[in-house]
């Protein structure tokens, strides 16, 4: 660890370490221990509650504040959801708020339960046995949060529609057979079937969908091993949850709804720690379907505020999700019993070899420089039903940080009459289609570029008119325009548009302010029309960069409770306040789009689609901050 650290800088691990199972279960016991928790009280989720940012902010190296739980409790017998701090320090209740018409994620134990009791009903029984299913036990149930259409049961009930796909045998893809026209509407807090949408027996494909190490009867005989190996061990050092790997220092956290979150993340300079951002974390994602047909229209999953894409994560034991010398963070969250559950390896940390990081050849001297990049990859996986998203931060030796989205796994698939075609979607095999549809992920940012009053400034090339100044008709310029207050805006890759974070107060030494460029990656428009229910919910999709000023109290994008939200929370309501983003604190919101039209390479499993961003030092840096990087060892080279 480096020792020329800022000390005006706090420990981040003093403040942001997730909870421990411990914790988590001292928190439960207290809140058992309230007459207000009963016996149909399920615990959605127990978490860290983090202290307030300016007690953050003017805390020494080694100050410590009170460690607090917050629970999210929902009351099955009243419909209540429930909001509660327990000190844990004190071992009491600081504060307990009682919340009416909303309703919070679905939790997994619910996702298991829906599926047993339809299995059972007499009702859905039937329905499968008119498409000549009678092992009911090899049915999927796939509970798909309800969304808002206006229906009458979407205000008065907890409901999931419920999708099904059966398999052949135990271990099947089933999702190779789609029980086409039926969606069982369920309510959650009755665990009853309260209605079916049956619009007619479609047959099943006629192809399986395997993919899994049984099915595959020959594998390619010619890929030789690829090893990697770092004998003295990894260049990051690890302390509690806080990493510091080359001159970064990152505080990493977990959280039920978010999945990984950073906090205090910074780079040190001349023997400062330098500030970029204090919190950045996944605030929300959907998935809207462009397929009108009754079963699709409705799937608009929001995977981190109504299920919680935290709670979905993988254990990255299992498989070779990552390659190298992997240090691995367990998570802590409960299951709705209130019971703890360790999430084994659920963030995985890894160093990668990127490529060459920069090069010259003096062609003169023949003198030859050539440093290699590495970067340091924080990530985690979550399953959400039939998709796979890997969510990737990478930090790199020259300052920069990268966000990446890595999808696969399977696609939603529906049944086809034979011959039939949808306009909506692509057979992706015989009587098989996979609909049209997008995804849809926005990040939180907290910026702190050199410290907490930044301004924001929309960046795009513009051609000078030819004329006296530009005679020869190739001149070209950056405009900057500051965004002085809260607002949301498009990219335009074609002016090669960016937005760059500016610290008005601090500067380099040629007299600019310091800076951080958001650079978008790959992106597409939202193709939901306005005033649809999905943009009415979910309006962050409609555009890409959101700039707000700092409250503490907005943290997602669609607001704190979207499960069956008619719309009308999150960052339109945010940015309708209209406050000043210059020159002080400012929250960024990016919002990136993966735009999937299926095709049949797509089936059975999904190669990965990537789709990101990057964060870069504009003026941050004096000069080149990755200069110092050391040669690599000749024995690094070698030919064959």
């Amino acid at each position: 660890m480096p020792s020329s650290i800022n000390k005006n800088l706090p420990q981040s691990r003093n403040f942001f370490e997730p909870l421990s199972g411990e914790e988590i279960r001292r928190a439960v016991q207290i809140l058992r221990g309230d007459a207000r928790v009963g016996a149909r009280t399920r615990f959605v989720s127990v978490s860290l509650l983090e202290p307030p940012k300016d007690v953050v902010l003017v805390s020494g190296p080694e100050a410590t504040v009170e460690r607090e739980a917050f629970a999210i409790l929902l009351d099955n017998a009243t419909g209540e959801t429930h909001e509660v701090a327990v000190s844990l320090s004190i071992g009491a209740i600081s504060d307990w708020k009682t919340l009416r018409g909303v309703q919070p994620g679905i939790m997994l134990d619910e996702f298991f339960e829906a599926e047993e009791m339809l299995k059972k009903d007499p009702v859905f029984q039937e329905a499968l046995r008119k498409r000549g299913v009678t092992n009911f036990d090899l049915i999927m149930v796939d509970p798909w949060a309800a969304g808002n259409y206006g229906a009458k049961e979407e205000n008065e009930h907890r409901v999931i529609r419920a999708l099904t796909w059966v398999r052949s045998e135990p271990t099947d893809n089933g999702y190779a057979r789609p029980v086409e026209g039926l969606m069982a509407l369920v309510d959650l807090n009755e665990m009853k079937l309260i209605g079916i949408e049956d619009t007619g027996v479609v047959p099943f494909p006629p192809k399986p969908g395997n993919y899994s190490q049984e099915y595959i009867k020959e594998f390619r005989p010619d890929l030789k091993p690829l090893e990697i190996t770092q004998p003295e061990g990894p260049s990051f050092t690890v302390n509690g949850h806080e990493v510091c790997w080359q001159k970064w220092r990152i505080c990493v956290g977990f959280t039920h709804r978010e999945g990984l979150v950073l906090h205090t993340v910074s780079y040190e300079d001349g023997g400062k720690r330098r500030p970029i951002f204090y919190r950045a974390s996944l605030s929300e994602m959907v998935v809207p379907y462009g397929d009108p047909h009754q079963n699709n229209f409705r799937k608009n999953a929001f995977d981190v505020g109504e299920y919680g894409i935290g709670m979905l994560a993988n254990a990255l034991e299992r498989g070779c999700d990552c390659l190298g010398e992997i240090f691995y963070f367990d998570a802590f969250i409960t299951n709705s019993a209130g019971e703890v559950v360790k999430l084994p390896n659920a963030i995985c940390m890894h160093e990668e070899d990127y490529g060459i990081g920069w090069k010259h050849t003096d062609w003169r001297t023949n003198e030859v420089e050539v440093r290699r990049s590495r970067r340091l990859v924080l990530s985690f996986i979550a399953t959400v039903g039939n998709y796979e998203y890997g969510f990737f931060w990478y930090f790199y030796q020259d300052g920069t940080i990268q966000f990446e989205v890595k999808l696969t796994g399977i696609m939603n698939t529906c049944s086809a009459f034979p011959g039939e075609k949808s306009k909506y979607g692509t057979l992706v095999a015989p009587q098989l289609y996979a609909p049209n549809h997008q995804h849809f992920f926005n990040i939180r940012m907290d910026m702190m570029v050199d410290g907490t009053n930044n301004s924001v400034y929309e960046v795009d090339t513009v051609a000078d008119p030819q004329g006296p100044e530009n005679p020869h008709g190739n001149a070209f310029y950056a405009r900057a325009t500051l965004l002085g207050n809260e607002t949301a805006r498009l990219i335009d890759p074609l002016n090669g548009r960016y937005w760059k974070i500016t610290n008005p107060g601090s500067t380099n030494e040629t007299g600019d302010p310091v800076a951080y460029k958001l650079m978008p990656g790959e992106n597409v428009r939202a193709f939901a029309q306005e005033g649809s229910w999905i943009v009415k919910r979910a309006p962050f999709i409609t555009k890409h960069l959101w700039v707000t000023s700092y409250d503490a109290a907005e943290k997602y994008a669609t607001g704190d409770y979207p499960n069956q939200h008619a719309g009308g929370d999150g960052l339109g309501k945010y940015i309708s306040q209209g406050r000043s983003t210059e020159n002080t604190n400012v929250v960024v919101w990016y919002t990136m789009g993966a735009h999937h039209l299926p095709r049949p390479e797509d089936w059975p499993v999904m190669p990965v689609q990537y789709i990101g961003f990057h964060l870069k030092p504009a003026g941050f840096f004096d000069r080149n901050p990755a200069f110092d990087v050391p040669p690599s060892r000749k024995s690094a080279c070698c030919t064959h």
